[in-house]
């Protein structure tokens, strides 16, 4: 029997991460339908606002089977939709899940992504007894290499040709966190 989770709405200095709402929709779409900011994704960007009903359903579904979360993100300073972000594949035998993001292009460059996931990792270590998180990366997608790194992630191998997108094939890194490692980030004084 399936235990859900309840997805969380978890709030950093400039964010607001938060269950998905219909209100989302064509916020949604218009991220996911942009080629430029989906060109390393795993699958092709959409072409139908139906994706969009599907996307939040299963976002539905994820949490009811407790499998995962999707999360939107949001600033708080003006509550524009900036991205999401996503906890899946959770194995509570295994202790170990993944996560992922995407964000629109307006939110490059600013640690957007780096701070909704770092708060995503800490619910998921507080919150799910987990041992390892995983994530993955395109191999040419540097930035989103860099957000793993900052957060701790250690680079543990390239999956070769994984993925062909539109004939696009592509390498992916292949990230993984401990959460010994989470730990001691967090009690170790920064660097420098």
């Amino acid at each position: 029997m399936p235990v859900p989770l309840t997805t969380p709405t978890l709030n950093t200095a400039r964010l607001r991460l938060r269950p998905f709402t219909e209100e989302d929709k064509d916020a949604l779409y218009a991220l996911m339908s942009n080629a430029y900011v989906l060109r390393y994704w795993d699958a092709p960007p959409w072409t139908e606002r139906t994706r969009a009903d599907r996307f939040l359903a299963r976002c539905k579904e994820m949490e009811q089977e407790g499998s995962g979360v999707r999360l939107a993100i949001e600033r708080t300073d003006d509550g524009a939709f900036v991205g999401w972000c996503a906890f899946m594949q959770w194995n509570p035998d295994f202790r170990s899940a993944l996560i992922g993001y995407c964000l629109a292009e307006k939110a490059w460059g600013h640690g957007i992504a780096t701070e909704a996931a770092g708060a995503l990792v800490q619910w998921a270590f507080d919150t799910l007894d987990l041992n390892r998180i995983q994530a993955d990366a395109d191999t040419r997608n540097r930035a989103s290499e860099r957000v793993l790194e900052k957060l701790g992630f250690v680079r543990e191998g390239t999956l070769r040709e994984n993925c062909i997108v539109n004939g696009d094939v592509s390498d992916s890194s292949v990230y993984g966190l401990l959460r010994r490692e989470w730990e001691q980030r967090a009690t170790s004084p920064p660097p420098g």
